[in-house]
């Protein structure tokens, strides 16, 4: 009889743990802790101030990158959660879609493709057809790239779903449509709210395909911080990557809390 070895007793794992999360989280950590520095330079601390946070919510071109990235993200939200439930749907639901493997494939498809591969070809695209506008260019580039991030959480919760309730409701000479109003869509629901905010998030935190649509005026809010970047390091820059690491960490949790609830 075999016995289980816990893992957990391997000699100096706990040492490397520890190793490897202050590798990765030690970074993030200095960049929220001198976020709060009162001196203008970085590296010397000189007491504790929220003063750049401040400086950083009243600077006027902040909170336009701010509202451009969120308009283009709720809009890509929308979007790429109305297309990817309608292709869980089908390739979930449909008992005889043809090339299912492939329509899948496509629809997963920017998952596999380097950012930068999506980008150019989304730019050419764009010049090819004469489309000049920043900001519906940046709305169509994101909704087209969440799609996938939507997608996968809508799927999932669609294959854990039991037929059975459908079936019950179709026997019960509901049609369709209000099975899936009654019955499918509010049982899938964690899983919509969840690829949801996936997208949203993804949409927020992307800047190669939004650096290579900086047009029009659409400088989004990554796009925006490059720019400071470019500057030297300050800690007004360190408030603002605080304030977008928090917003990140809070939706990314809602939605990993949801899914893992369904």
């Amino acid at each position: 009889m075999t016995s289980k070895t816990d893992v957990r007793r391997y000699p100096g794992l706990g040492l490397f743990s520890i190793a490897f999360f202050a590798y990765l989280y030690l970074p993030i950590a200095v960049v929220v802790f001198y976020s709060f520095n009162v001196n203008r330079i970085v590296s010397n601390w000189g007491g504790f101030s929220l003063h750049w946070y401040q400086e950083a919510l009243s600077n006027p071109n902040l909170v336009s990158a701010v509202k451009i990235s969120l308009l283009v993200a709720a809009v890509a939200t929308v979007v790429s959660t109305a297309i990817a439930l309608l292709a869980a749907m089908v390739l979930v639901r449909g008992k005889n879609v043809r090339y299912r493997r492939t329509s899948e494939a496509i629809v997963n498809l920017p998952l596999l493709l380097p950012e930068i591969v999506v980008a150019v070809a989304v730019l050419i695209l764009f010049s090819e057809i004469g489309l000049v506008n920043g900001m519906i260019k940046l709305m169509i580039a994101h909704s087209t790239f969440c799609i996938p991030f939507a997608f996968l959480p809508i799927r999932a919760r669609l294959q854990g779903m039991d037929l059975d309730l459908e079936e019950a409701a179709r026997d019960l000479y509901a049609t369709a449509w209000g099975a899936f109003r009654r019955v499918t869509l509010p049982l899938i629901l964690p899983g919509v709210f969840a690829g949801s905010m996936l997208a949203f998030v993804i949409s927020m935190d992307d800047f190669i395909t939004s650096n290579m649509l900086n047009s029009g005026g659409g400088t989004t809010l990554p796009v925006y911080i490059f720019s400071l970047i470019k500057q030297g390091v300050s800690p007004q820059l360190n408030a603002i990557s605080t304030l977008i690491m928090i917003a990140s960490v809070v939706l990314a949790t809602l939605a990993f809390l949801l899914q893992r609830k369904g």
